[in-house]
């Protein structure tokens, strides 16, 4: 064998061994890489599936308006929103809900609608359970529900019976030791025949109080320009958009817009004289979240600043 043959043999021996060497590099950062996807995408679900579906958070606000009565200085209301019961929120979950929403002695507590997971069949053990544990919600003025667009009929039996007054399209006033009463309208979802008409029937008549501090209780927070400069409504409380679901830091707008909630998704808008909040909800039909937590909201009425 010649020389040059020699130095052939031993370069391709060299170009075979860094080769195989490349590719062993190719291997292991690629097991590297699957296993980090793994890991990641484990914690991902686990937060998203686990964590954040049912850590709840209390949002507390102070409500100030001159046309609240001076009775109602410093009432407390709770609204709880869109429990999809059965989805990821469970009796375990909803007694600590129970809790941090008693702690706080509520005057009047709001429920805006959606109680049970649209495709989850209650039996009747976990129907009386779930009554049980929504009778234990305190409100010295009283509980109040709306319909969502995927609560059934049998809906209103669980309502009912867990004492909460339920609104379909109808109003109620409200009084607190005198008699200056605040009005609570309550719209039914639009998939529940919603009829704004047969709500604000109120200010139709001709002695009605133009001047008295109203609360509006809808589901979809879309239908609120069906309202606004037709009938005078001070605060709106809505449900239904969840605030998007999945929400990424820094960025206003949410990944997820639900229907009906796609002008109106955030947790907050002054419109005019109005003032509308948002919940994002205790459940999820989705079954995750990400950067926005199931929450309760706290408010306190003032007509001082």
């Amino acid at each position: 064998m010649t020389r040059e043959e020699i130095n052939e043999e031993i370069h391709k021996e060299i170009q075979q061994e860094q080769d195989r060497e490349r590719k062993k590099r190719i291997i292991k950062i690629s097991i590297k890489i699957i296993l980090s996807v793994i890991i990641l995408s484990t914690i991902f679900f686990t937060y998203t599936t686990y964590i954040s579906t049912i850590k709840v958070k209390v949002r507390e606000y102070r409500i100030i308006n001159k046309k609240i009565p001076d009775s109602f200085n410093g009432t407390k209301i709770i609204q709880i929103s869109d429990l999809h019961f059965g989805s990821t929120f469970s009796n375990n979950e909803l007694e600590k809900v129970i809790q941090l929403v008693n702690e706080r002695k509520p005057d009047l507590i709001f429920f805006t609608g959606d109680l049970i997971a649209e495709n989850y069949t209650l039996t009747t053990k976990s129907q009386e359970k779930l009554i049980n544990q929504l009778k234990k919600l305190n409100a010295s003025l009283g509980k109040y529900a709306i319909l969502g667009d995927e609560d059934k009929e049998n809906v209103i039996t669980l309502y009912n019976q867990s004492e909460f007054n339920i609104l379909k399209n109808d109003k109620e006033f409200i009084y607190k030791n005198d008699s200056s009463p605040i009005l609570l309208v309550g719209l039914s979802s639009l998939k529940k025949e919603q009829n704004i008409e047969q709500a604000y029937q109120y200010f139709k008549e001709e002695t009605h109080n133009a001047n008295i501090y109203t609360i509006g209780l809808l589901h979809e927070p879309d239908t609120v320009d069906n309202i606004l400069n037709v009938y005078p409504t001070d605060l709106f409380l809505a449900g239904h958009s969840h605030n998007g679901t999945i929400r990424i830091p820094f960025l206003k707008y949410p990944l997820i817009k639900e229907e009906n909630a796609i002008k109106y998704n955030q947790d907050y808008y002054k419109l005019n004289s109005s003032e509308l909040y948002i919940s994002s909800g205790l459940g999820s039909e989705k079954g995750i979240r990400l950067f926005c937590r199931p929450s309760i909201n706290f408010f306190r009425l003032s007509n001082k600043s």
